[in-house]
């Protein structure tokens, strides 16, 4: 097989017999020669001649040989198809951009995968990510996403610093609900530094009940059991709207 990342390998026995066969009926073809009277000189069925002489190139018939089988190349196409979208198409710069992204091939799988698409009357690109799509991204424990997610991701926020902004203050603001809550004054503070509107109105309404919040996140004790309670009991109240006097709706509370 081809080292070299080509989707066509050389050295592979199907592969250099399928060029070489293609490449005699097509110098008989030049020399004149009729589909029968190379069927006679080659030894080959009419139906094999006839597959031959109909492609361009050998690369038309290798179909089935590779296409399907994994490549180390892969989980990093959503990121190049979305580079190429994005205008860039030099293979050696996006091959230099995945290599700190963990991609282990080659240049030349990436530079085959480029000039695929370059040739290619309808090349196959990746559509934008929807904003709901990155949403959820930005939203999800980082390790809940696969790579492919993960490297689309990251495409999105190279190219938007407003969006890379709010991905770190989301994952922030994760932590200090889970276990710094100190941290939520400097927190604030972050958010106000930045030009997101949407983010300053959140921190505004947390800035007003501050100390609440902040016991909240750092007390053993909460309200929970509380608003437990409470919620009890007003789907009580809704369940006996219309249906029943207080009395029993005063039962059900104190026995449900």
């Amino acid at each position: 097989m081809d080292s070299s990342g080509s989707p066509w390998p050389t050295g592979h026995r199907f592969a250099d017999r399928t060029r070489a066969n293609h490449a005699a009926v097509h110098a008989l073809l030049t020399a004149g020669n009729s589909r029968r009277a190379i069927q006679r000189q080659l030894g080959m069925t009419y139906r094999t001649v006839k597959v031959l002489a109909d492609a361009i190139a050998p690369e038309d018939l290798f179909r089935g040989q590779w296409q399907g089988r994994p490549s180390v190349l892969d989980e990093y196409k959503p990121y190049l198809d979305d580079r190429w979208n994005q205008g860039c198409t030099n293979a050696w710069k996006a091959w230099e951009e995945i290599v700190p992204l963990g991609y282990t091939g080659s240049y030349q799988r990436v530079r085959a995968y480029f000039r695929t698409k370059r040739l290619s009357a309808d090349p196959v690109t990746a559509p934008p990510p929807s904003p709901r799509t990155v949403a959820a991204w930005i939203l999800r424990h980082p390790d809940t996403l696969t790579e492919a997610e993960q490297l689309r991701l990251k495409a999105v926020l190279v190219h938007c610093p407003e969006l890379d902004a709010l991905a770190g203050h989301v994952r922030s603001f994760a932590e200090i609900l889970t276990e710094q809550g100190h941290r939520l004054p400097e927190w604030l503070d972050a958010v106000r530094n930045d030009n997101l509107p949407g983010l300053h109105t959140l921190a505004a309404g947390i800035d007003r009940d501050r100390d609440a919040v902040i016991a909240g996140l750092t007390l053993p004790w909460n309200s929970g059991v509380v608003e437990g309670h409470v919620n009890r009991i007003k789907m009580l109240k809704r369940q006996m709207f219309g249906r029943a006097g207080f009395q029993l709706l005063r039962k059900r509370v104190l026995l449900a």
